[in-house]
């Protein structure tokens, strides 16, 4: 199992690959706070953001368009808030019958339908740089130090790490089916749907009682090495001038696009 399929880190030499994992993540959660912040139809406020991420991935040494070609995939997702094109009241702009359903769409609603899609490609493509410029046990020490409760950040840790070896079960399950799925040439191995139902539903069984096991034996060979509760880390944060002057500059452009929204 390779760890590339999880993790997004993109090592490289760049302005933001040295900051300090605190001062991203301040940055990040700040720009993404003041994404959800913006009134609707800000479109210059809008821009303003736009060209921050712009910025952002310049400095980051991989590229203008980077976060842009891999924030698409998430596009789809912000679909589920189609429904507020319907929902809100408003000029009606066209109406259409679907099923028994007459729907009605307002300017209202599509300038809040649009205003949330760009809220949330912006807060998308801002979260990719992050873990893209700053490891994710850096990132997690970075929670600590910010005084995030370390239940929260415990957990994420282990989700995080606990992914690799959850999914290392399921190519093993692959492997095992594959191997004893032998066919004629030219016929597909297996029968009916139904069946294959049944066999997926047998793979998600043997899943869950494989990680429960492994996961105890993962936990005694924690303990037996010292775990107490929480992640040590062997290579401490400390915060220079140059990540509080990037801190104090991102804060106030970002609470100058919180201005130029409200004018």
């Amino acid at each position: 199992m390779h760890f590339d399929a999880f993790d997004r880190y993109h090592e490289t030499e760049s302005f933001l690959h040295r900051l300090d994992p605190r001062a991203k993540v301040v940055v990040t959660f700040a720009f993404i706070l003041s994404n959800a912040l913006l009134p609707d139809g800000a479109w210059i406020a809008f821009g303003f953001s736009w060209l921050f991420l712009l910025f952002a991935n310049a400095l980051s040494s991989l590229g203008i368009g980077f976060t842009f070609k891999r924030s698409l995939v998430a596009l789809p997702f912000a679909l589920i808030a189609i429904t507020i094109l319907f929902s809100i009241p408003g000029k009606p702009l066209t109406s259409f019958h679907f099923l028994l359903w007459d729907f009605t769409i307002t300017d209202s609603g599509l300038l809040r339908f649009v205003s949330v899609l760009i809220r949330s490609w912006f807060s998308v493509q801002m979260a990719i740089l992050l873990v893209a410029t700053a490891r994710f046990p850096d990132i997690i020490h970075a929670l600590e130090h910010l005084k995030v409760p370390a239940i929260l950040t415990t957990i994420i840790a282990f989700l995080y790490r606990y992914l690799f070896v959850l999914a290392d079960e399921v190519f093993r399950l692959m492997r095992a089916r594959e191997s004893r799925s032998a066919a004629a040439p030219g016929q597909r191995p297996g029968r009916s749907v139904a069946w294959r139902a049944g066999v997926a539903g047998h793979m998600a069984g043997q899943l869950f009682l494989r990680s429960y096991e492994r996961s105890d034996r993962v936990y005694n060979a924690m303990l037996a090495r010292g775990y107490a509760g929480h992640l040590e880390t062997i290579n401490p944060h400390e915060l220079r001038r140059r990540d509080y002057l990037t801190v104090a500059l991102a804060l106030l452009v970002i609470l100058f696009f919180q201005v130029v929204a409200r004018l």
